[in-house]
This record gives C-alpha cells, structure tokens and sequence, in this order.
C-alpha cells in the first residue's frame, strides 16, 4: 500500500481510510474529547499522509503507525489551539469510505482496543500514567515531569520501558509485527 501511495495512487488512501479510519478517529477522539474536532484532525492527518507519501520510509516503521503518529500530531496541534482554521479541498473517496461502515473492521478494532487497555492494566502505574500524559495528554516530557515531580529523566525512562513492556504485550497477542 505504501508504495501505492507514493505513485499517487487514489486507491491506496482509500484503502488506508478503509483499514485504518476508525482507529484514526478513535485516537484522536481519545485526545480531543469533541467529535467535530476528531474529525477534523483525522481528515487532515490523512490529507498529510497523501501529500507526503513520499516522504514514508518503510525502514522506520509501519505504515499505521506513520498514520496514527500524525493524527496524534494533528490532534494535540488543535488541543493546544496551534491550528490554522483553513478549509482544504476534501477527497472524495474519503468521505466515501466513511459512509459504508465494515463490520469486520470494526470488531477487529475494537478486539485491538481491549487489548490495548489489558496491556496498560498489566503497566505499572507510573508508566501507565506517564504513557497516558504523553500519548491521550499531548503533554511534552518536560511537562509530564513537571506535573509529576520527577526528574526529566524519570520521565524518559518510564516511556522508554512502558513502551518496550506495550510492544512485547502487543506482540505477543498478534495485535502487532
């Protein structure tokens, strides 16, 4: 798919939408707590990935989590009132896409939900927090210390591992490569 999109193939963001909508969208309603905006930050996430495609590199990770890392961009963008307000000219096939709801697609992202939050329960709970701040929060590592009162290097290091410990749990279930 990602080479797809690189050729400007309509299709491949079709197929991204179709994949990876609902997910988008529950990201970034997770961050934004307000539909109208979740909807707005996910159109232009993949607005970015369609004008950019070229700049997706493969060796860095997946295509979804290229596409998840920028509708987190583009809601904490509009969390924090960064956003330009500007209306850009809509594909077509994305808003096709999102009239014909998948039922398969939805159980499916609704099972990698619920694992999602196994994996956060097993976390410890500074790890967990310091991931929730950071990842729904749209705090910076700076601030999280902050507003945890520890040092910035506490705050690195409980990512770093909450991390590891998320991928491994993920992994291990199939919810990820």
């Amino acid at each position: 798919m990602a080479a797809q999109l690189k050729r400007g193939d309509s299709t491949a963001i079709e197929s991204l939408y179709d994949r990876y909508g609902r997910l988008a969208y529950g990201l970034a309603f997770r961050i934004l707590n307000d539909r109208s905006a979740a909807e707005d930050a996910v159109q232009d996430a993949f607005l970015a990935v369609w004008r950019n495609a070229a700049g997706f590199d493969t060796r860095r990770g997946s295509l979804r989590n290229w596409l998840l890392s920028i509708v987190r961009n583009r809601a904490i963008d509009r969390l924090r009132g960064n956003v330009k307000v500007h209306r850009e000219v809509q594909l077509e096939s994305v808003e096709r896409a999102a009239e014909v709801p998948d039922a398969w697609q939805a159980v499916a992202v609704d099972l990698e939900r619920k694992q999602i939050r196994e994996g956060f329960a097993e976390l410890p709970d500074a790890q967990r927090r310091t991931l929730e701040l950071a990842y729904f929060g749209g705090y910076t590592h700076v601030e999280i210390a902050s507003r945890m009162q520890v040092p910035l290097g506490t705050v690195k290091g409980r990512m770093r591992i909450g991390l590891e410990k998320m991928r491994s749990f993920l992994v291990a279930r199939g919810v990820m490569e």
